[in-house]
């Protein structure tokens, strides 16, 4: 098993693995288009396949997640992956880790509220805008429930404190 950030010879595997997960190779978030393949991500591999991949992107808000998806539900993927993006985002000194996802995303709310992720905005009708430029997102989602609107999750990240009696 082998966690690696998502490189330019990797750049193709990851546009088929999203269109696998996602429908399409774009994805949406508060009405923006993204192409994940072309943003930043960590990789883990098992036996020299994708088994879980998660790409962000990094502005003046924080660090937001785009897609994270796992093969290999229960493995620990998911949460090594979102530990790799945590430090990503210390190391750069966000302190916000963010992403949206759909209404219908009960086990996705389930999962990230136990990393300690908190929801923080809805924002109604976005899904519904969003399937105007991506046609692919399905109206019903998991477990019948309609797809209309976001729920914005965010991870507050603290800076690294130095120890006690550091830099004397």
């Amino acid at each position: 098993m082998a966690r690696l950030r998502v490189q330019d010879e990797d750049r193709e595997e990851v546009a088929e693995f999203v269109e696998n997960h996602w429908r399409s190779r774009m994805v949406m978030s508060r009405g923006r288009a993204f192409y994940p393949h072309e943003e930043e991500g960590f990789i883990e591999r098992r036996d020299g396949r994708i088994a879980g991949l998660l790409t962000f992107r990094v502005d003046e808000e924080g660090l937001e997640i785009l897609t994270l998806n796992s093969v290999l539900e229960g493995a620990g993927i998911g949460s090594s992956l979102i530990l790799d993006a945590i430090q990503e985002a210390r190391t750069r000194s966000c302190h916000r880790l963010w992403f949206t996802t759909t209404n219908d995303n009960i086990k996705g709310f389930r999962f990230y509220q136990r990393l300690g992720f908190r929801m923080v905005a809805v924002n109604v009708g976005v899904v519904d805008e969003a399937r105007k430029v991506k046609p692919q997102i399905p109206e019903i989602g998991q477990d019948g429930i309609p797809v209309h609107d976001e729920i914005v999750l965010e991870l507050r990240i603290e800076p690294y404190l130095d120890p006690p009696g550091a830099g004397i």
